[in-house]
């Protein structure tokens, strides 16, 4: 990347370097989530992270947040690895790294109302005083387009898109820089969908928020994010900055994910071609591309050498032999 372009980006707000992430299961074996992931978010900007189920996008993020503790690799955030950080430090990097859930019934305390959903990260940093409970969170709502009344209600009585705001509400409380959104819009209706994404892009304009935004709609991820990441087995194959991954991809795995989404524009004779073939077990990764046993461009050097990411074209990186 020349010197130009890495000055119309904005600040790298996280820088993610050599991330990985092993499971210890039965037998002396390790399950590899994460294997050497490296990416940057910027401010302001959307990163988004998209692949099968199973690939390591969630583990990822979680990773990144300590909900699971990284095997090797840094987390640059403000100057300091997150992923060292321990007890008070930790605690106080919540405050500026916050998670929208997908389920947003699961999120919640059932027992407990909107107000006190809304206002509890605030009472667990000393940041609010119990007179002020109900204001702040009339505030929080009416940010997320919810009306003032619904503090006094229980979650179980709004509609999942509502109940979806009110997460959105609660990760805002702390006024983060970045926000984790997990599959945060894949429980929705549609219709829902739009208009939680418009809502998540306005906060941002507004916020200068950044996200790390995980979603298996692939058409959804390039409206909404200024960077995509294709992750495959724990490993990321492709890395756009600049452009939309529909039109730009060059990744074998990533042109046969495009492939099999339904369009509503299909041409005469166009037809949804799935993705075939067995999936390795990431307890038994094999040697050289994971990609090797569904690709068709699959040769000898794919089986013995694993493919390094390179800058095929500015701001744009792919992991595979035949991509130039």
């Amino acid at each position: 990347m020349s010197k130009e372009q890495v000055s119309k980006q904005p600040p790298v707000v996280l820088e993610i370097k050599n991330v990985t992430k092993k499971f210890a299961v039965d037998g002396g074996k390790f399950l590899t989530a994460c294997d050497n992931v490296s990416l940057r978010a910027y401010e302001g900007q959307t990163l988004g992270i998209i692949g099968e189920s199973g690939c390591g996008k969630s583990t990822l993020v979680r990773t990144l947040l300590q909900i699971h503790p990284a095997t090797s690799g840094e987390a640059i955030f403000e100057g300091k690895d997150i992923l060292q950080a321990k007890g008070e430090e930790s605690r106080k990097n919540r405050c500026k790294i916050q998670m929208v859930f997908q389920d947003p019934t699961a999120a919640f305390n059932p027992k407990m109302l909107v107000k006190d959903i809304l206002t509890e990260p605030l009472k667990n940093f000393g940041m609010i005083k119990k007179e002020e409970v109900d204001a702040k969170a009339a505030e929080l709502l009416q940010m997320v387009e919810l009306p003032a009344e619904f503090k006094d209600r229980y979650p179980h009585s709004m509609s999942g898109g509502q109940r979806q705001r009110l997460g959105i509400a609660r990760a805002l409380s702390l006024e983060p820089k970045i926000i984790v959104c997990d599959e945060a819009t894949s429980a929705l209706d549609v219709s829902v969908q739009e208009k939680v994404c418009d809502l998540l892009c306005r906060l941002q304009k507004e916020k200068g928020i950044t996200y790390l935004f995980i979603c298996h709609d692939l058409g959804l991820v390039d409206l909404m994010c200024h960077q995509v990441a294709v992750m495959y087995l724990g490993n990321v194959v492709e890395w756009l900055e600049k452009g939309r991954i529909a039109e730009h991809c060059k990744h074998p795995y990533s042109q046969a994910l495009m492939k099999a989404v339904f369009k509503v524009d299909f041409k005469p004779g166009e037809k949804i071609q799935p993705l075939e073939g067995e999936i390795p077990s990431p307890l038994d990764l094999p040697i050289g591309c994971p990609f090797q046993s569904r690709c068709e461009r699959c040769a000898e050097i794919c089986r013995k050498e694993k493919p390094v990411l390179r800058e095929v074209e500015p701001q744009h990186w792919v992991a595979c032999h035949f991509v130039k």
